[in-house]
């Protein structure tokens, strides 16, 4: 006599945790960013600062050449995500991204910093004025439209090595604040860095914050006041989206 075959009983499904809900966003979320940085091939992330890094540590200054960087940010972005979909908006940053690279000079790199926002370095023979006007063309030039057909933006901020700063922080920290003006302007605008109003310090900080702000000066060699504003700009990053 045949035994009857034992079947395994099915275990129900495990239940979807936030927890699984927040991992499954941040892995789609790694997947739309990594479609988008592998159809275009460009240096992403901190490549952008490590690279700019390395110029302003060589001799480009010495030899008299210009180094600008340009922030490029995709005006009203969200709203194409939120109205066409991801892939659509996936296809804008691309089609973005080409249109930088196909109007960019032989002395200029671009770069994916991140979202919808990409950078430049320009470094050679071309004067900043000069740059001003091409990033100012790039602009008016810009020719990606939505699914629906209509016209979009772009604001750019730029800032010069030697000129508005010397580090990289300084560097990129004077270039953001350029590009915010720009949009606080009414977007689609071109600004470029300009020299800064600033304020003493206050008695927001406590004195062992002081003291150890004065150690972590003198240790790095960098000054009080650009600590502070590269401490400013990152907290800003995190919560003034």
């Amino acid at each position: 006599m045949a035994k009857a075959k034992v079947t395994k009983k099915e275990e129900p499904a495990r239940p979807i945790t936030v927890n699984d809900h927040v991992e499954l966003n941040r892995i789609n979320t790694l997947k739309k960013r990594n479609a988008v940085n592998d159809a275009l091939k460009f240096p992403v992330g901190d490549q952008f600062e490590k690279d700019l890094t390395e110029i302003l540590g060589s001799d480009c200054e010495s030899n008299g050449e210009t180094v600008v960087i340009a922030l490029i940010d995709f005006d009203n972005f969200l709203h194409i995500n939120e109205d066409f979909g991801v892939e659509a908006g996936d296809k804008v940053l691309i089609d973005m991204g080409l249109y930088i690279k196909k109007n960019l000079p032989a002395d200029a790199t671009v770069y994916r910093i991140g979202g919808d926002e990409f950078g430049i370095i320009f470094k050679g023979e071309t004067e900043r004025e000069d740059i001003f006007l091409f990033l100012n063309d790039l602009k008016n030039g810009f020719d990606v439209k939505t699914p629906d057909g209509a016209d979009q933006s772009i604001t750019i901020g730029m800032a010069t090595a030697f000129v508005d700063a010397t580090r990289c922080a300084e560097l990129i920290r004077k270039a953001d604040g350029a590009l915010y003006r720009a949009k606080l302007g009414g977007r689609n605008k071109v600004a470029m860095a300009r020299e800064e109003k600033m304020i003493p310090k206050t008695s927001h900080y406590t004195q062992d914050q002081l003291q150890r702000l004065a150690k972590l000066s003198k240790r790095e060699g960098i000054g009080e006041a650009i600590l502070l504003r590269e401490a400013l700009d990152i907290l800003l990053k995190k919560y003034d989206n």
